[in-house]
């Protein structure tokens, strides 16, 4: 196959429902603001942002979020109004896919900063005015990997810094990767928003007093200013992600931009249902609910797929080639089509998981393997599809029309697919959020 002077051809959306879909960009300035920290490449803030392509059988119980239909399995999704101000994270391959692809949204790249959380609190105090004015929405995934059950959970004992580097002491101090959410404190201290998200890997509940010891920081933003309700893990398939993923949801409401009444309200600790923030679910992944729609599964995303080979998405067409490596290995499983996918993580070459094994290997997919369709291992895209990202969604990007040398690789698309929030859970935090805003604070 020759990819000399190839246009990148998306699977699953033509070129004409792409440009049908984004239009000339047009920046709202009367948008609520959002200031996103640990932004990777933009899982959370595309969900605050809205107006993506998504599943159909995602938003299916959610008629009223539909934009327009694309055909029976895709649906393009209305905007919210939340509109993004500000966003960084250290990761090069973050900054480069998140910037390729909001940029058909109006955004300059530059409001997407690389320099670590730390360094930029440091600037700002120092009167480099980093942070923008006028900030209504605070979002923030800070890194999870010393919480994680993949990890080594180290948690606030961590040995990199905030720049990801191995320190050299032995103490911990505030700067360590496993204490950042006290920076993000220290942006909600400066930027006063009238609400914060924070969110983590479910491990973190898990870990002694890891979650009452961030809740009550949190708490303690701007002076005690924040009602921290109690965290919330949410389930990914229950709001129709196919993937089984847990994360923590932190939410913080400031107290004084609250009407009182509801401030009064939601001090409680059982809140009732029409002013809890948190997003219900939607779909009947791990609840014992016959109300909610039925999970969305693996071929409702993946089955429009051409093989790498027949593909000219770059993010589908080049992928892990790590051989098998024995059952008792992590990420040697195969996927099964009609059920949700596994846990995407931020790892690659042999922790991926596979696709397609071959019958020596105990696959299943005897249909695939007698067309002559070879073993292999999950596709960034395939990954990206699992977490609803919108298939027109580039991370894998060349370099140069040859497709020989890349600006962001496989191996680097694999890190910030696994370490994003699921857009469409986003969507839903957003939209939630977004509908209770007058009640929580009047008009804007």
């Amino acid at each position: 196959m020759e990819y000399s002077q190839q246009q990148i051809i998306f699977d699953i959306v033509s070129d004409s429902q792409l440009a049908f879909n984004y239009l000339q960009p047009i920046r709202d300035t009367k948008k609520l603001r959002v200031l996103s920290l640990f932004s990777g490449c933009g899982g959370m803030d595309l969900g605050f942002e809205g107006d993506f392509i998504a599943p159909f059988k995602s938003v299916a119980p959610r008629p009223e979020w539909i934009e327009r239909q694309i055909n029976d399995d895709w649906v393009h999704l209305r905007p919210t109004k939340f509109s993004l101000v500000f966003a960084n994270d250290i990761l090069k391959e973050a900054s480069l896919t998140w910037t390729k692809f909001m940029k058909r949204y109006g955004y300059d790249p530059s409001i997407y900063r690389t320099e670590s959380i730390v360094d930029l609190v440091k600037q700002h105090r120092n009167g480099g005015d980093i942070f923008p004015e006028s900030i209504d929405v605070v979002v923030g995934g800070f890194p999870c990997q010393d919480f994680s059950v993949a990890g080594k959970r180290k948690g606030f004992n961590s040995m990199r810094t905030h720049d990801g580097k191995l320190r050299a002491d032995d103490l911990p101090t505030e700067e360590t990767r496993g204490k950042l959410y006290y920076w993000m404190k220290e942006v909600i201290d400066i930027t006063k928003p009238k609400i914060f998200i924070a969110e983590n890997v479910k491990g973190l509940v898990n870990m002694g007093q890891v979650k009452d010891i961030i809740q009550a920081d949190f708490s303690q933003a701007d002076g005690n200013g924040y009602i921290v309700l109690s965290p919330q893990v949410l389930h990914a398939g229950n709001y129709g992600v196919p993937e089984s993923r847990e994360r923590v949801i932190f939410i913080g409401i400031r107290k004084d931009a609250l009407k009182e009444e509801i401030a009064q309200i939601l001090k409680n600790d059982l809140i009732p249902n029409h002013l809890n923030p948190y997003p219900q679910p939607t779909h009947n992944c791990t609840l014992n609910d016959e109300t909610l729609a039925t999970p969305v599964v693996l071929c409702d995303v993946l089955k429009q797929l051409k093989e790498p080979k027949e593909s000219f998405d770059p993010s589908q067409r080049f992928y892990s080639k790590a051989k098998y490596m024995g059952a008792h290995c992590q990420g040697q499983k195969e996927i099964t089509m009609n059920s949700i996918g596994p846990t995407i993580r931020s790892e690659h070459h042999g922790n991926i998981e596979y696709r397609r094994l071959s019958l020596e290997h105990g696959g299943t997919n005897k249909n695939e393997l007698e067309k002559g369709l070879a073993e292999r291992r999950l596709t960034p895209r395939e990954c990206a599809l699992i977490q609803t990202f919108p298939p027109d969604f580039q991370f894998v990007i060349p370099k140069d029309y040859d497709w020989k040398r890349f600006i962001v690789s496989a191996s680097g698309a694999y890190k910030v697919i696994g370490n994003a929030v699921p857009p469409i859970l986003a969507y839903h935090i957003a939209m939630r959020i977004q509908n209770l805003w007058s009640t929580y604070y009047g008009s804007k």
